[in-house]
């Protein structure tokens, strides 16, 4: 008797099988399930902004030898490079990944450096989303740090989408501001030194400041631009075209 051929699941039936499964499951249970389902073909790609010690804590909970892809962008605050030395040795991470754009781009685009003050999109495309490209090479899934509190396009954000290829994992789509702060303090874990300046959102320093709006964290970004988002997860279509 012959055996029973052996099932493909597609991504649409690998994304519903997981979301049903981690329907109303906390970020430890989201992380476990998605090393289990990807094991190192999953990485976390972290900005080590305001928010990133607690998914970087959740994860050293349950592995820290997860492989943790950070994009220098050439802008970072000085403080945001100290901040992710400082977590990676607190939290015992062995696989923090840094990768930079590359230099002949930027070179091209931004010959001033200052393309930011006209087109932070073409910025954030040369500096920060085409780097990204060779980060994830051979990962099959990402863990992302977005959550649905922030709004605009991320208040209907599922646990597991599938997006050019790639699962993406959003282990804190529901949670909440306050869990946020519950988490760091549960773990005693080191804010981002520019938090107690006034910045709750940080990204690259010509286009973060403090917030507008202190009920939207994040209207200190792009401060005089009709943008969100850096472009990590616009896909291709929705991103600005700079050669």
């Amino acid at each position: 008797m012959s055996a029973l051929p052996m099932t493909i699941e597609t991504p649409d039936q690998i994304v519903e099988r997981l979301n049903a499964e981690l329907r109303g499951k906390g970020p430890h249970e989201i992380i476990r399930v998605a090393l289990r389902e990807f094991g190192r073909k999953l990485t976390y790609v972290s900005s080590f902004g305001a928010e990133s010690a607690a998914m970087l804590g959740l994860i050293a909970d349950v592995d820290q030898g997860t492989p943790i892809v950070f994009i220098d962008t050439g802008m970072h605050f000085h403080q945001t490079l100290q901040y992710r030395d400082t977590l990676g040795h607190v939290l015992g991470l062995t696989d923090i990944r840094t990768f930079y754009p590359v230099k002949d781009e930027v070179k091209a685009i931004d010959p001033k450096g200052v393309l930011n003050k006209t087109d932070p999109n073409a910025c954030c495309e040369v500096r920060k989303v085409r780097p990204l490209a060779p980060a994830l090479e051979g990962f099959d899934a990402w863990i992302t740090g977005r959550k649905r509190f922030h709004g605009g396009g991320r208040a209907r954000l599922p646990v597991v989408e599938y997006f050019e290829g790639r699962y993406k994992i959003n282990p804190l789509a529901d949670q909440t501001q306050e869990d946020l702060a519950a988490l760091l303090a549960e773990k005693n874990l080191p804010p981002h030194p520019m938090v107690a300046e006034g910045y709750p959102s940080i990204g690259c320093w010509p286009c973060t400041a403090r917030p507008l709006d202190p009920n939207d964290i994040r209207s200190g970004r792009w401060v005089g631009f009709k943008k969100e988002e850096c472009g990590l997860h616009l896909k291709r279509q929705e991103r600005p075209r700079v050669f």
